[in-house]
């Protein structure tokens, strides 16, 4: 198993509009470019924050695209393939691009509340279909339900694809339990910028922040140091 390249601060990436609505494709590279010239780690198309719920099938081929050739293969760039329907998102894992991406980012199911066993059923699913290696993302004040570290932990064992999670549930009890038992390949992310500096104490890998997208180089500059322990 090749070791995690997902440490750092990855970067949320923000989806730019012009007046009438239409993705500002000029202001994306430059968002890129600022990203990258400022220190973060990696790079995360069509994340939540990219107003991704809102964008065409369209728009967001456009988007990666563009992010894939401004980054012209300088950071890992994650992109985000989630949702409700079982079969739709792994439709649209195979019907992905995946080259030129390192890792897939995918939300926890959100309204239809799942029990334990529906989201890893779910998440079995995406692992099955997924060419690269999938990062679960736990965000309950969104979705409705939480991932439970159980479960969390039951799918990082069984399947060697998934890597890690973005944590955003602010439960640091069940982040401790995860990172306690997890297995060698897997990491624990932060999902909450607040909690970046708490969660890397515990031992998560860093960040997959939000705030980053306006102060990359300060926000990049502190998870390093929390990662080498200089709190």
């Amino acid at each position: 198993m090749k070791p995690n390249i997902f440490k750092g601060t990855g970067v949320a990436v923000v989806t730019p509009f012009t007046a009438d609505y239409q993705v500002d494709h000029p202001a994306l590279e430059r968002q890129i470019h600022m990203l990258i010239e400022n220190g973060i780690d990696y790079l995360v198309a069509l994340g939540t924050t990219s107003e991704v719920a809102t964008l065409s099938a369209e728009e967001k081929k456009a988007v990666v695209n563009t992010i894939k050739k401004t980054n012209a293969g300088r950071l890992p760039i994650v992109v985000g393939i989630g949702g409700n329907n079982t079969s739709l998102v792994v439709q649209q894992i195979h019907e992905q691009d995946f080259h030129g991406i390192a890792g897939l980012l995918s939300v926890a199911p959100y309204y239809n509340k799942p029990n334990q066993r529906g989201f890893y059923e779910h998440f079995k699913e995406v692992a099955k279909a997924s060419p690269v290696p999938v990062i679960l993302y736990n965000v309950p004040s969104r979705t409705a339900a939480n991932i439970n570290a159980d479960t969390i932990l039951k799918l990082a064992h069984d399947f060697k694809n998934i890597v890690a999670v973005k944590e955003a549930s602010g439960n640091l009890e069940q982040v401790s339990f995860i990172l306690r038992d997890k297995p060698h390949h897997f990491d624990v992310i932060s999902g909450d910028d607040l909690l970046t500096v708490p969660l890397v104490a515990l031992g998560a890998a860093g960040v997959i922040s939000v705030t980053a997208n306006v102060y990359a180089r300060k926000f990049s500059q502190m998870t390093h140091l929390a990662l080498n322990g200089k709190m």
